[in-house]
């Protein structure tokens, strides 16, 4: 029986999510299908979901888990940015819920083929869709120094990209940098771990990286914005993040899609035609609980937000 990687917060996805009788859900960034086995488990045979990743790797491992569910489920291979198409194409015009979970899958990271690990040697690549040309060490090879620089300092918030892309110039004057370890020591060489940290030095050098290659930041403001649209009257997004630069897109997002009106307090009548569309269920993040942290340590950084439509 395959290994897949362990969903985190499922019961509280389940709860917000679980508010229809009847209708479809989707999952946005469906990965081995955790989150979603636990939903069509746990909710009534009037509930579908329409499971979405970009990852076909993703897709055939939930296609083994989930098709006990028969009609219940459909797999589509794609990226969430095209949300709204995909939705369309499946024959669905409104939806009742929609989860996004940003994670990187444990799939994805023990698999040293992908090139996602730090710790396992593999090939420099780091596509979450194989199908993609470019890969992280293609970003290396192609980008000028200020534009990988500006990639680690917004995408990975390196304080030390400056040295870093130093000593990746210097190490690919001896030969291209093809492969996981060898970033890895690269940056460990110009980076020091902190006394008693667990975190890798090359941590936020390949978290940059990998957003880059994958436009992860680009595509959660799409998948937000266009999500909005096809949400029905009390449908709810829920959305979990693993760094501030996700969660400050979703939190953003849902207060001003809560707020509405954009006009200057001076003015008594609104002109600008921006009505609320989101009503904000978390004023604060949840996160996992001390249970599920000591079960998946790899949770120890999420952050669940959850906003419901409104029509008014």
């Amino acid at each position: 029986m395959p290994r897949y990687h362990e969903s985190i917060m499922k019961k509280e996805v389940l709860h917000y999510l679980n508010n229809h009788m009847e209708g479809v859900i989707v999952d946005g960034t469906l990965g081995d299908g955790g989150h979603t086995e636990f939903i069509l488990k746990n909710t009534g045979p009037k509930i579908k979901v329409l499971g979405i990743d970009r990852d076909q790797f993703a897709i055939e491992r939930a296609e083994k888990r989930l098709h006990r569910f028969g009609s219940r489920i459909r797999l589509v291979h794609g990226s969430f940015e095209n949300l709204q198409s995909l939705v369309i194409q499946s024959g669905i015009t409104k939806i009742n819920g929609l989860l996004l979970d940003f994670g990187v899958s444990s799939s994805q990271l023990d698999t040293p083929s992908r090139g996602f690990s730090i710790r396992n040697d593999g090939p420099l690549d780091m596509r979450m869709d194989n199908s993609q040309i470019t890969t992280a060490a293609i970003l290396l090879e192609k980008l000028k120094d200020e534009e990988l620089i500006s990639i680690l300092k917004n995408f990975g918030e390196e304080r030390f990209a400056k040295k870093v892309v130093g000593a990746i110039r210097r190490e690919q004057k001896k030969g291209p940098i093809t492969r996981t370890s060898l970033l890895s020591k690269v940056v460990s060489e110009v980076i020091k771990p902190k006394r008693n940290s667990r975190i890798h030095p090359a941590t936020k050098t390949f978290q940059a990286l990998r957003i880059a290659v994958n436009n992860e930041l680009e595509q959660i403001k799409i998948v937000l914005k266009d999500a909005v649209g096809l949400l029905d009257a009390s449908a709810r997004i829920v959305a979990i993040s693993f760094h501030s630069l996700e969660d400050r897109i979703v939190k953003t997002f849902f207060r001003k899609e809560e707020k509405g009106c954009t006009c200057p307090s001076k003015i008594p009548v609104c002109i600008c035609g921006n009505n609320q569309t989101l009503n904000i269920l978390t004023r604060r993040p949840i996160c996992p609980s001390t249970e599920e942290l000591a079960m998946n340590p790899r949770s120890v950084s999420a952050k669940l937000r959850v906003a419901e439509r409104v029509y008014v």
